[in-house]
Formats: structure tokens, C-alpha cells, sequence
């Protein structure tokens, strides 16, 4: 390479890569060959097999949020096998199902970190469109493998889908953390869903896992039937009924 020049996103690592990218605010994905980083002492390389698509992905590629940097390949509900870990890696194995989502790495220093709220971290690094330790950029799991820490590695039950687990990994735990947290989790509680779209889903569904008593409120009356018959609301509610609202006030 010319001495002083940038390296091209297929020249940076030594791992050839592919995927697919999008080069412009238009949106449109194409074939993109670029590289990974080598497998580190605490990295794991996984084999990537599903990833979800999540609306961030698409405010993303179209540059909605004024942050694109391009070529930006997206993906962050990234599920896969592991292929290959490092010589102090001790939490994976060769072969494990594990999933990988929006962060791939912090300080680890910090008192966030400390606390393992590394979404508060100022030195987060997400898992693409985000600039890495080594001032490259990361690239997301619209590819056909990604070597990240350990750390930023969770381990997929052997029972679980891969293919449905994939959303667990953005929707599933924006959703799953807060109910958690502020004690929405346990049986005979009355939970209200406000939105039956990507989170709204999910919502009911863990929901009704923990036992709860579930009413999807939404604006949408066409939703009724997936919300009670598919998902297991035990009510739903339409917004915009002035008349429904009083009867359930």
C-alpha cells in the first residue's frame, strides 16, 4: 500500500470478509467485500447464520439520523456459531450458539462499565457505524462472520431457535430489561401494552410468559385478532374509542 494512504475496508484486517453495505442515503444494499480484525486473546469469532432487521438498521443506512458514515453495513441481532476463541477466553467454546448485539465493546474502566451499564459508557463502541479502538470502522451482521470480545457475547440455549432468537437481541431485551427492572415480571400483575409493533410484540409475549394479565392498547383496531388469537392478550383496547376508554376507566 502508498505510504499515507487510508486502506481500503478490505485491506484494514487480515480476515476477508463479505456482506452487504449500503453506500448512500438511498437505502440500497449491495455486495461488500471487506475484513475483520484476527481473533484476539479475549475474542471470539463467530460464524454468522441469522440477524434480525430492526428499524434503527433503517434509519441508519438512510442517514436519518445524520451520523451515516459510509460504506455502513448494518446488523445487530446477530446470532451465529462460534468458530474460533482465544487463549483467555473461558466463557465460549468452539462451537457454541451465541448471539451478539448493538455493542461490541466500551472502556471497561468507567463507573458505568463497572457496573455493567456500559450503554452509558463514553468510549462505547457499537457494532457498526461506530469507530473502533484501531480508528476503523465497525461493520454489523449483514456478513458472514464478526470477531468480537467476549464480553459483548451472550450464549444461546441449545433449545432456542436461532432464526427467532435474533430480535431477542435488540427488541427483546429494550423490552425485557425495564419490565425486569421496575418489577413487571411476576405472575398475577396487570401489564398494558402500549403499540402492538416491533417492542409491542414482545412486550405481550413475555408478558404472558411471566403469568401477567395483558391488555394491548393501540391505535390500530385491524390488530385485535394477532394481539388476543396469536400473541395471548387477555384485552385490547382501541385509543381512539373515547367510549372504550370510559367503559375500562
Amino acid at each position: 500500500m502508498e505510504k499515507g494512504k487510508k486502506a481500503s475496508p478490505e485491506e484494514e484486517h487480515p480476515r476477508k470478509a463479505f456482506g452487504w453495505a449500503v453506500r448512500d442515503s438511498s437505502g440500497v444494499l449491495s455486495p461488500f467485500t471487506f475484513s475483520r480484525r484476527k481473533n484476539g486473546d479475549t475474542d471470539v469469532t463467530l460464524r454468522i447464520l441469522y440477524c434480525g432487521i430492526c428499524h434503527s438498521d433503517l434509519h441508519c443506512i438512510k442517514n436519518e439520523w445524520a451520523n451515516t458514515v459510509y460504506p455502513v453495513l448494518p446488523g445487530h441481532e446477530i446470532v451465529g456459531v462460534i468458530t474460533e476463541v482465544g487463549s483467555k477466553v473461558n466463557k465460549f467454546k468452539v462451537g457454541d450458539k451465541a448471539g451478539v448485539g448493538c455493542m461490541v465493546n466500551s472502556c471497561r474502566s468507567c463507573p458505568s462499565c463497572k457496573q455493567e451499564l456500559e450503554n452509558y459508557c463514553g468510549g462505547l463502541i457499537l457494532t457498526y457505524n461506530s469507530i473502533d479502538t484501531d480508528r476503523t470502522m465497525t461493520y454489523g451482521g449483514y456478513s458472514d462472520m464478526i470477531v468480537v470480545h467476549e464480553h459483548f457475547v451472550v450464549r444461546f440455549p441449545e433449545s432456542m431457535p436461532l432464526d427467532k432468537g435474533a430480535p431477542l437481541l435488540c427488541a427483546g431485551i429494550t423490552v425485557y430489561s425495564p419490565m425486569k427492572y421496575f418489577g413487571l415480571s411476576e405472575p398475577g400483575k396487570h401489564l398494558g401494552v402500549v403499540g402492538l409493533g416491533g417492542l409491542g410484540h414482545v412486550a405481550v409475549k413475555f408478558g404472558k410468559a411471566f403469568g401477567m394479565k395483558v391488555t394491548v392498547i393501540s391505535t390500530s383496531p385491524s390488530k385485535q385478532k394477532e394481539a388476543t388469537e396469536s400473541l395471548g392478550a387477555d384485552a385490547f383496547l382501541v385509543s381512539r374509542d373515547s367510549e372504550q376508554l370510559k367503559v375500562r376507566a
